[in-house]
């Protein structure tokens, strides 16, 4: 069985809601649950920020109430339902979500090679299932990269706190990457890590609604 074959199994474990079927799903990926172990252990999570479980544009939970519970336990992150980690949620509970959105599968980006490709990496750069480092890691160092360096994005302030976003291209295909301040006055923590279509839009889109975007809390 590949491992996509045995993370898509995992995903339908956690799908039906219960503590149990949450800690089948992580125990039956033993890739993951070092992932969120080493990465809980040279506090990683610390650079990503808050994020909700509810998708903005469905309305819905992207992964049920018992795996967002149990995904933050096991990162030793405290959450409170349904706002978490955005590292924890955006890089390991978007793996197990079967939530259709209007762009996929939360978990494509990390499965797929667009987003990969966008940031000139190679295609199985954020594989999860790959030998260290992380997926948490590959992540952060590649949004971290593209909000240091940027060919398009802007800042904009949302209840007084800084949001940056950041483009890997001024137009066409590119990735994006997204941090928001905590508080006013404290610097932007990480929050989502995605390919776009056209970064134009994206931008203008943007910098047209000055407000929280993709699932920011």
């Amino acid at each position: 069985m590949s491992e996509l074959a045995r993370l898509t199994r995992a995903a339908h474990l956690a799908a039906d809601g219960t503590a149990a079927g949450a800690r089948a799903a992580l125990d039956a990926l033993p890739w993951l649950v070092s992932a969120i172990r080493d990465d809980h252990d040279a506090d990683r999570f610390a650079a990503w920020g808050r994020s909700t479980a509810i998708d903005e544009n469905t309305g819905t939970a992207v992964i049920p109430r018992a795996l967002f519970e149990e995904v933050h336990a096991r990162a030793g992150v405290a959450a409170d339902w349904p706002i978490g980690n955005a590292g924890v949620l955006h890089c390991y509970g978007y793996l197990l979500s079967l939530e259709p959105t209007p762009y996929g599968l939360k978990r494509e980006r990390w499965i797929e090679s667009t987003l990969a490709r966008a940031c000139r990496l190679p295609p199985d750069a954020f594989h999860p299932w790959r030998e260290a480092p992380t997926l948490l890691t590959r992540a952060t160092a590649a949004a971290s990269a593209l909000l240091a360096s940027p060919a398009a994005g802007t800042t904009q302030a949302v209840d007084g706190r800084e949001t940056r976003l950041a483009l890997g291209a001024t137009r066409g295909p590119s990735a994006l990457a997204y941090a928001v301040a905590p508080h006013a006055g404290a610097a932007p923590l990480l929050i989502t890590m995605f390919p776009v279509a056209d970064a134009s839009i994206a931008l203008t889109d943007f910098r047209a609604a000055p407000r929280l975007h993709w699932n920011a809390a």
